[in-house]
């Protein structure tokens, strides 16, 4: 049991080493971000099982605080209101419990993040497209396959990864970055 611990920690050391090459990706979504939160904007979130998880706990952070003591950025995971989400998929199917969730509140120039471990979950997908034909900034945070996510995002987050829990932690150990390097830039 213990050398299949090891054996797992290693697999995650391993993709998180890897992410150190996304650098580049990781800046521009927070620049984006940062830029969004200057312009009086918002970012919302939506993914589902554990990459709803991960949404909820990212605009949590922007909400309430990472390190410091701040005012509150505005952030919505739209999963979080099961009324909301019951009642769409309901009346209209799950598929489209993103999607009309974005007609209602996003706005040009916000910043619409949808995570999908395999990068085609349909209803991310809807929900990312109708999030660009309103004017918001798309990103997808997926795996390391190509995707439909990835097709239709102008920036996609792409952990090196075909495992789903690897995947889940760099999306969640990015999304701390984030939260960390857009609380610096913007209260110091």
């Amino acid at each position: 049991m213990e050398n299949e611990i090891i054996v797992i920690l290693n697999e995650s050391i391993k993709v998180k080493e890897a992410i150190k090459n996304l650098t580049p990706i990781i800046a521009k979504i927070s620049e984006k971000i940062i830029n969004a939160y200057r312009n009086k904007k918002k970012v919302v979130l939506f993914g589902n099982g554990g990459s709803a998880a991960d949404a909820q706990h990212i605009a949590a952070e922007f909400v309430g605080k990472f390190y410091k003591d701040r005012e509150s950025l505005p952030s919505l995971a739209f999963h979080t209101n099961t009324s909301v989400l019951t009642a769409i998929a309901n009346d209209f199917g799950y598929d489209l419990v993103f999607e009309r969730q974005v007609s209602s509140f996003v706005d040009e120039g916000d910043i619409a993040i949808g995570i999908s471990t395999s990068g085609d979950s349909p209803n991310v997908i809807k929900g990312l497209i109708k999030a660009k034909e309103k004017g918001a900034i798309t990103v997808g945070f997926t795996g390391q396959k190509k995707s439909k996510v990835e097709e239709i995002t102008d920036i996609c987050l792409k952990i090196p990864s075909t495992d789903t829990p690897r995947i889940q932690e760099g999306h969640i150990t990015v999304g701390h970055i984030i939260c960390y390097l857009v609380e610096k830039e913007l209260f110091g």
